[in-house]
């Protein structure tokens, strides 16, 4: 495995599951409960693996029958970066307190069911995890040609660092991400990831 590929596909995979949105808020919300941390972080991980495996051997079998298929994966998911970067970038800029209603901590121990089942909601439910992971990680994969499999176990690896870690540091994050200049600066940089990246797929380099 090559390791230069695999730190490549764990950054792509964090890059684009850090920004804010329903999933990672739910995730926040049980680790400032302290409520099915590990389940619910482990389901959340195992989903974008089992996506991200999908994404990267579908997109070899579609590109070997349709040549055309790779370029236009390839500027497609160009663009889509162009876009996700461009919306983190007006989240750094208009960010604000919303976070803090997903981070509140209820009192009492929500079913387990309910929670599993508000988690696979969240993530299964949601077009973008398709997008990010199918489409998006499928039609970069292709860049690494025989590296694809480090670079899917680096973004599936990525999965697990974030969510796990999400999951259990909340408690101690609670006090930086309850200001709107850490999800400023968070975004910021999602942005110069996101579009160096969409740059290295037009180009070429």
């Amino acid at each position: 495995m090559n390791p230069s590929v695999f730190l490549s596909g764990m950054a792509m995979g964090l890059s684009l599951i850090m920004p804010i949105g329903a999933q990672n808020a739910f995730v926040l919300k049980q680790g400032l409960r302290n409520e099915y941390i590990f389940t619910v972080c482990l389901m959340c991980a195992l989903s974008d693996a089992v996506l991200i495996v999908a994404g990267v051997s579908g997109f070899a079998r579609v590109a070997a029958w349709l040549p055309w298929a790779e370029p236009v994966m390839r500027y497609g998911g160009a663009a889509f970066l162009a876009w996700y970067g461009f919306r983190s970038l007006r989240a750094a800029l208009r960010s604000d307190a919303a976070l803090r209603a997903h981070a509140e901590a209820d009192s009492e121990r929500a079913p387990f069911g309910r929670i599993a089942l508000a988690c696979l909601a969240l993530t299964w439910l949601n077009p973008h995890v398709y997008l990010d992971t199918m489409v998006l990680l499928g039609s970069v994969s292709s860049q690494f040609g025989e590296q694809r499999a480090a670079f899917a176990a680096g973004a599936a690896s990525g999965s697990f660092l974030f969510f796990f870690s999400l999951g259990y540091a909340a408690r101690w994050l609670r006090p930086v991400f309850a200001r709107p200049l850490a999800w400023r600066v968070l975004d910021g940089v999602i942005v110069v990831v996101m579009w160096s990246i969409a740059w290295r797929l037009v180009t070429g380099a």
